[in-house]
């Protein structure tokens, strides 16, 4: 558990302790010095907790990523995209189909 979350989770401990205190007859003395004891172990160990937290090793700062470099096509990978996309077309051509969607190629007058 994070150290934030024992020492709120403690508090609320220690605040549910202090109303029993309180609301409990002052009577019964055994049972009042219990619940004292329990409330002084409690904030020792909120202390504790603090304490442990601090000595922590410090946060280093977050390291921003570097955007990737955007590469783009070199003139060689250019000539054979278009090479290819000739040969398509050309197939596509003698089917008589059309190469962009595949449809047959509508005859004009």
């Amino acid at each position: 558990m994070k150290a934030k979350k024992a020492v709120k989770r403690l508090g609320k401990v220690e605040t549910l302790l202090s109303g029993v205190i309180d609301q409990f007859a002052a009577s019964v003395d055994g049972v009042r010095e219990l619940l004292d004891s329990a409330k002084a172990s409690v904030a020792r160990a909120v202390e504790a907790v603090n304490v442990h937290s601090s000595a922590a090793a410090p946060k280093k700062p977050p390291v921003k990523a570097q955007e990737p470099k955007r590469r783009g096509i070199s003139a060689q990978g250019r000539k054979k995209l278009s090479i290819a996309a000739k040969k398509r077309w050309a197939i596509a051509k003698r089917k008589g189909i059309s190469a962009v969607t595949g449809r047959p190629l509508s005859k004009t007058a």
